[in-house]
């Protein structure tokens, strides 16, 4: 096993400004609105690091998946994270508390089903195949998984931090707005893409 350090901070830097602007980052920062961050990020780490070992290790094949389906599941799913977020939130519930779920399984499961099931044939995945048929698998992994966990931590914080200073409840229903969006994106990625 041979590590490329250039290899490495090539993989990170250019996986990691790829997935900041990504659906992902923007799900994971509302997952982290309604669940506790530290288990949202153990969930969606793993889908990560699934994502990336499928990707050095089966590049190509990744694009057999029909993209369409690809991208209906992910709108399936955003739409459900709409649901969840928005349900609710109505003005004659403004004194109930929202509660969270706090269950480590739970929260996991659900991060890492979000993150898994949206990041099939998306750039970061290809881009991370493309990277370790050039520049070496072990490098590329390392790279690739440490941007990608590093992206979501960051959302994860930024939750957080939007958390402490405004109301949950508006956080999340921009969240829920937020991925709302996200469920149209994608059924509009099916016709345009």
């Amino acid at each position: 096993m041979h590590l490329d350090l250039l290899a490495i901070v090539t993989a990170f830097g250019l996986i990691f400004l790829a997935e900041l602007p990504d659906k992902t980052m923007f799900a994971s920062l509302a997952m982290g609105t309604r669940m506790r961050p530290l288990y949202v990020w153990f969930g969606t780490s793993s889908a990560f690091i699934v994502h990336v070992a499928i990707a050095v290790g089966a590049g190509g094949l990744i694009g057999l998946l029909p993209d369409w389906v690809v991208r209906l599941v992910s709108a399936v799913l955003f739409a459900f994270g709409a649901f969840m977020l928005l349900r609710g939130s109505g003005d004659d519930e403004e004194n109930e508390e929202i509660k969270t779920v706090t269950g480590f399984w739970p929260v996991y499961s659900t991060a890492f089903m979000a993150v898994f099931i949206s990041e099939w044939g998306d750039l970061t995945q290809i881009t991370t195949a493309n990277l370790a048929a050039s520049n070496g698998a072990w490098s590329t992994a390392i790279g690739s998984a440490a941007a990608l966990m590093s992206v979501s931590a960051l959302a994860l914080l930024a939750g957080r931090f939007i958390a402490k200073r405004v109301p949950l409840k508006t956080v999340q229903r921009i969240g829920g707005v937020c991925m709302l969006g996200l469920a149209i994106w994608s059924v509009v990625e099916i016709f345009t893409g």
